[in-house]
C-alpha cells in the first residue's frame, strides 16, 4: 500500500532536493507540511498542488 503521507527523505527525493533544503523549505512554510512528534511529515496531494501552483506561477 503507498502512503499519502511522506517524510522528509521521501518528499526531498519527490521534489528532487537535498534533505537539508528541504527541512528548510518546511520550516520556512515554502512548502505544505506538518510536524508529528517532531518529526516533518508531508501530504502528497498537497505537495502535487504545492507543485501545481509553482508552474502556475510562471504563466
Amino acid at each position: 500500500m503507498e502512503s499519502d503521507i511522506l517524510t522528509i527523505r521521501e518528499v526531498a527525493e519527490y521534489l528532487k532536493l537535498n534533505e537539508k533544503t528541504a527541512y528548510r523549505f518546511a520550516a520556512e512554510g515554502k512548502i505544505p507540511g506538518f510536524k508529528v512528534g517532531g518529526a516533518w511529515r508531508f501530504r502528497k496531494r498537497d505537495i502535487d498542488k504545492w507543485i501545481e501552483k509553482q508552474g502556475n506561477k510562471k504563466k
